[in-house]
């Protein structure tokens, strides 16, 4: 088998039974990067040296770690020791972390190894990595389309096969968006259930970071071993992390899913529409009992997410001001024209509405008219999703309302929000989903479907996904290969 199709779980194997060696993996995904890089450009920064070397490292040892030979790439608003990073952004550009964050002491405690930092929408406020101050990322599948965002270059180098596997961080939609388009899965555990140390804040009430994988087993593989307490980060919980890969494998006992009413469906292309019943089918005919649901605050998720996530944004990037760290504008006469000039030229235009937009409804006079509300409104939609799972245990959507589309396609940025209206709502609740690749458009685009789940309830959501990965066998629908 071609070593850069394989999977994560694959690859640790054969590492560990000396049937491969992890420097010839390593040497295969820089030979594959070194090849399609031109055309996809899904990383700012590559560790190839760095990677070898640790390859080199981990092929002398005895007892090799649940990753062994891993190569893996990171959203770059995730901090590596001695590596930049940059969130894709100009503010920036010649920052170096000195400290890992502690998914990446998880990952490397398993003898994975870091192939690379993933181009992103700046400061991980986007919905298709066109908004990265250093390139556009294309999408594998076709190179005029977006692989969507904020995470889209770590799902481009997955499905690229540039990287075995990826993390990327989600706040509205950023993994299980860039997962659909790219016909990837996705996760987004529970909000607390990952640490969040070390990850370069967006929205802190709704930042999470979730893997990007080709399988349902890798993934589940992944979120174990990046799940879990941490002192550094007292949000996260204490619940147990169950054995996902182990667990994904046992019966449903009853599969009791929900989906949406028509009309929560009416801005969905045909295809998608399409192949989101079909699925819920296939569930039917494995015995699932399906309930039909409205979630009526929904209409008001979006709303209710461009106001919060901006909000937290502009407190969260006050930080950047060019005093202590980060880009400094040359053309400074005072400390106020430092402030603003730095600001001014290190942020690019999404992240400068968002920070206006935060901004203003904070101030005074407007937080009772909107920030207030948004949250009343966000209590609902947890309400709604509290309501429902008292009848059932997961509920299904598509992940997103439409395939890939055209870069530089979605001038309005009403037009390009409008992309998580199927995504945000989960993370304003705080919830699990998993978005899994079930088909191909007309177009020769991945389709994705979301499965939302419990609080903490991650593995039901595992043993949905390994049900429909297998029923719907998505490698072999595929009418062509990525590029």
């Amino acid at each position: 088998m071609n070593i850069n199709e394989m999977s994560a779980v694959e690859i640790q194997a054969s590492v560990s039974k000396k049937e491969l060696k992890a420097e010839s993996v390593i040497k295969s995904f820089v030979e594959r990067i070194q090849d399609k890089e031109g055309d996809i450009s899904a990383f700012i920064t590559l560790m190839s040296e760095s990677a070898l070397n640790r390859a080199k490292k981990i092929d002398q040892k005895e007892e090799k770690g649940k990753l062994a030979g891993v190569p893996i790439a990171l959203k770059d608003n995730i901090s590596v020791k001695d590596i930049p990073v940059t969130c894709g952004s100009r503010m920036l550009n010649n920052y170096v972390s000195p400290y890992n964050a502690s998914v990446v002491s998880k990952l490397l405690a398993e003898d994975s190894i870091i192939i690379g930092k993933t181009n992103m929408d700046e400061f991980a406020m986007g919905s298709s990595t066109e908004n990265s101050a250093f390139f556009v990322t294309k999408n594998p599948w076709e190179l005029k389309a977006v692989p969507g965002g904020s995470s889209g270059g770590s799902a481009a180098a997955v499905a690229s096969g540039e990287a075995c596997a990826a993390l990327g961080s989600d706040s509205g939609g950023s993994v299980r968006q860039p997962a659909s388009f790219c016909g990837l899965v996705g996760m987004k555990p529970t909000y607390g259930r990952v640490s969040r140390y070390g990850l370069v804040a967006f929205a802190s009430s709704m930042d999470q970071i979730g893997p990007l994988t080709r399988s349902v087993e890798d993934c589940a593989v992944l979120t174990q071993i990046i799940s879990g307490p941490d002192l550094k980060d007292s949000t996260v919980s204490s619940q147990p992390v169950p054995d996902f890969r182990k667990g994904m494998r046992e019966d449903l006992n009853s599969i009791k899913a929900g989906y949406l009413k028509e009309k929560m469906l009416d801005d969905c292309e045909a295809d998608v529409k399409d192949s989101y019943f079909r699925v819920l089918k296939i569930l039917e005919d494995c015995g699932a009992e399906i309930y039909e649901m409205d979630f009526p605050s929904w209409k008001y998720a979006l709303m209710c997410y461009y106001i919060l996530a901006p909000s937290e944004a502009s407190s969260n990037l006050a930080r950047f001001d060019g005093v202590r760290y980060g880009f400094r504008a040359s053309d400074k006469s005072t400390l106020q024209d430092m402030y603003m000039n730095s600001r001014t030229q290190g942020f690019g235009d999404e992240v400068k509405r968002r920070i206006l937009i935060g901004s203003f409804v904070l101030s005074s006079g407007k937080y009772e008219s909107f920030y207030l509300k948004a949250e009343q409104a966000r209590i609902s939609i947890r309400n709604e999703f509290k309501k429902a799972f008292e009848k059932v245990n997961c509920i299904l959507t598509p992940t997103t309302p439409e395939t890939a589309f055209p870069i530089d396609s979605k001038k309005d940025p009403i037009q390009m929000y409008h992309t998580d209206v199927y995504t945000a709502p989960v993370n304003l609740a705080g919830l699990p989903a998993v978005s899994v690749p079930i088909g191909i458009d007309k177009k020769g685009l991945p389709l994705g479907i979301q499965i939302i789940g419990k609080f903490f309830q991650e593995l039901t959501l595992f043993k949905l996904a390994f049900l429909v990965e297998k029923k719907v066998k998505f490698r072999k629908l595929r009418r062509k290969e990525a590029k």
